[in-house]
């Protein structure tokens, strides 16, 4: 794999089912903690379309009213499971749907209330957003 030249945009999505609880997942890139699916920007992509093209192939969920909750930089961070330089783009949506098909890059999934969300280990980047989200909606 070629090394890294530039920041990489990225988009994570904050997923909300009809009874407003949050999709976490399990995976391998981010051993030990809980995180949300997302991905990266392809050339010629809008922001809100790597989200919407990201929660489907990474959940099989189509995702609607998306909102911005806010960026953070990520910077070579121990916590991924190889050393990357990222900038995230975080967006909040709705699904009217619970049947999650998981690609491989996630292992294990689940629904929480945000509340218990933060009291899981979660990554520092969601628990971020999830306390953003948390203060704008409160």
């Amino acid at each position: 794999m070629s090394k890294q030249q530039f920041p990489e945009p990225t988009v994570g999505i904050f997923i909300f089912n009809q009874k407003g609880e949050l999709l976490l997942l399990e995976s391998h890139k981010w051993p030990g903690v809980y995180v949300v699916p997302g991905g990266h920007v392809e050339l010629g992509e809008r922001l809100e379309e790597t989200a919407v093209r990201e929660a489907k192939e990474e959940t099989g969920l189509d995702i609607y009213d998306l909102e911005f909750i806010n960026f953070q930089q990520f910077i070579y961070d121990p916590a991924f499971w190889k050393q990357r330089h990222f900038i995230f783009f975080d967006f909040a949506a709705k699904t009217d749907s619970v049947n999650v098909i998981l690609n491989d890059e996630a292992q294990a999934f689940d629904w929480y209330k945000l509340e218990d969300a933060l009291k899981l280990k979660v990554d520092s980047y969601t628990r971020t957003s999830i306390e953003l989200y948390l203060q704008k909606d409160g």
